[in-house]
């Protein structure tokens, strides 16, 4: 099944110019394609044209069923994945999109660009409503504080960036030396954000200064993504590497102040981790890779739970869970892949591709 995935989404990367996007549906007369998955459970339904022209480099969960995504075709998008519509779709930034954000208190939409940019978006309108300028070189992080009040960027520039949010003014900032952002991340209950950068550090800022209050240990790669559990208690982070040198996710103790555990399997750059919802008595830590393949690990006893290829998919750059066990990643070169997880034995199966 994966293999004629491969074909159907993988033909349009070698397309000459002026068929950008197009897709081989020489067997495909409706708008997707159905086939039962492994369990037989329900259909993988697959999409007869991508969403996207190019590479999705990331992803944001709206709700169960509704996906938000960013391309290096410079826009944005809100997919239906589970009524197979495009909702949405954004564009105006001058050149390709770096991360997306969904605001769940005010309901705007957030794209960071290689144009230096931030823009702000509303559902049912093409027109960018805000635009947060200031930075010096390509965004490559953002995130937005509990109420969405505060807009944090990060940048290649060496700088983060605290924005008001219905102003758009930047209202503090911190510059490192050799900092180059990769990824922010406000922590919930606390004044912390935490921050990874190309210089192998894990920093802890204070958002009420913006001055770094404490430094993890320096990793041997760079530091690619972050994210923080619910409760404010963890932070889970991501390595560069290749041929498996490198390439595990770290798990930092916010409160004590240390490493916990690492997870060591991929075989090339991991290039996203978040904490997954509660699921029976496992908290569970999920990754992406570059060697096309995701993987779930039980947090404590650092059991790889589950595998899950996708051949052909080239890097895989973001992955989202929502509260139903539904999952989303996306790829270089086979669009966004929708997931199911089974809370009985922790395995994946495809559910569709848009």
């Amino acid at each position: 099944m994966l293999k004629s995935f491969g074909k159907l989404f993988g033909r349009k990367r070698s397309s000459k110019k002026g068929r950008k996007g197009a897709v081989d549906t020489a067997d495909d007369d409706n708008n997707e394609a159905d086939d039962k998955n492994r369990h037989g459970a329900r259909a993988c339904r697959i999409a007869k044209s991508p969403v996207h022209e190019d590479a999705v480099v990331h992803l944001s969960a709206v709700e169960p069923g509704l996906c938000l995504s960013c391309s290096k075709d410079k826009s944005a998008a809100l997919y239906d994945f589970e009524n197979h519509r495009l909702v949405d779709r954004w564009t105006g930034h001058e050149r390709e999109l770096t991360k997306i954000q969904h605001g769940k208190t005010c309901d705007n939409i957030f794209s960071a660009s290689r144009d230096k940019s931030v823009k702000m978006w509303k559902r049912g309108n093409p027109n960018c409503l805000q635009e947060f300028n200031g930075h010096d070189l390509v965004v490559t992080a953002i995130d937005l504080n509990h109420d969405d009040s505060w807009l944090c960027s990060g940048s290649r520039d060496n700088h983060v960036k605290l924005w008001d949010v219905n102003t758009a003014q930047c209202i503090m900032e911190s510059s490192i030396h050799r900092n180059l952002v990769t990824d922010v991340k406000f922590v919930p209950h606390s004044h912390l954000l935490v921050q990874t950068g190309e210089d192998k550090e894990v920093r802890l800022f204070d958002t009420r200064t913006m001055q770094v209050i404490h430094s993890f240990p320096r990793k041997h790669y760079i530091q690619m993504a972050c994210d923080v559990s619910p409760d404010g208690l963890y932070c889970v982070t991501c390595s560069n590497g290749f041929g498996g040198k490198g390439c595990e996710a770290t798990l930092w103790d916010l409160r004590g102040r240390k490493l916990v555990h690492e997870y060591s399997d991929h075989g090339e750059a991991v290039e996203s981790c978040i904490f997954l919802p509660a699921i029976t008595e496992k908290q569970i830590i999920a990754t992406t890779s570059r060697d096309t393949t995701i993987r779930l690990w039980d947090m404590n006893t650092r059991e790889c739970l589950s595998c899950f290829p996708v051949p052909g998919s080239g890097p895989l750059t973001s992955i989202i869970c929502y509260d139903d066990l539904s999952l989303c990643v996306s790829s270089f070169n086979q669009g966004i892949i929708s997931l199911q997880l089974s809370p009985s034995d922790y395995s994946l199966h495809q559910t569709g591709q848009f």
